[in-house]
């Protein structure tokens, strides 16, 4: 059982309120979700297939992450779902942006690291992700909605150049 702390639509925790994965979230109430978008010094930005197992399964998306685990500030869960995603260990965490839906009762800490050196160490973590390739960020801005899962990448990218 996956459990998350409870935030308020302004990004402030609400103290004693826990959520758990897969139930219903209450109304007033969201859960803290992390997306990280690497880029590396030469330009390109690193591309996840995600397994086929999972809801839009077989797509591309911009970035790592997901939700952030009860006791977990945005910057750490970005850290670790980085590392769980790619195999990527970063410190060098820079915030881009937040987004709220209302709809899934989310609110997204988007954040930017850069990397160097070699491109080839990405790990695909097991159920997650099957695939990676470094694109351009004309690219990812050219995907359709068939290809990227989520276009608000294609925003932050837009905004990043």
């Amino acid at each position: 059982m996956e459990l998350w702390d409870a935030y308020s639509k302004d990004f402030s925790l609400i103290e004693g309120a826990t959520l758990i994965r897969r139930e219903s979230i209450p109304e007033g109430m969201y859960h803290l979700v992390c997306d990280i978008i690497v880029r590396h010094t030469d330009g390109s930005y690193l591309l996840m297939q995600r397994d086929p197992r999972k809801a839009f399964g077989g797509m591309w998306e911009a970035s790592a992450g997901g939700s952030a685990l009860k006791g977990e500030d945005a910057r750490t869960a970005a850290k670790r779902e980085l590392f769980e995603e790619t195999g990527i260990r970063a410190d060098n965490l820079i915030e881009i942006g937040r987004t709220v839906t209302d709809e899934n009762h989310s609110l997204y800490v988007c954040w930017l690291c850069i990397i160097d050196g070699t491109k080839d160490g990405i790990v695909f973590q097991e159920g997650e992700t099957i695939a990676y390739r470094w694109v351009s960020a004309e690219y990812i801005k050219s995907m359709s909605k068939s290809e990227l899962v989520t276009h608000r990448m294609q925003q932050f990218i837009d905004e990043l150049h």
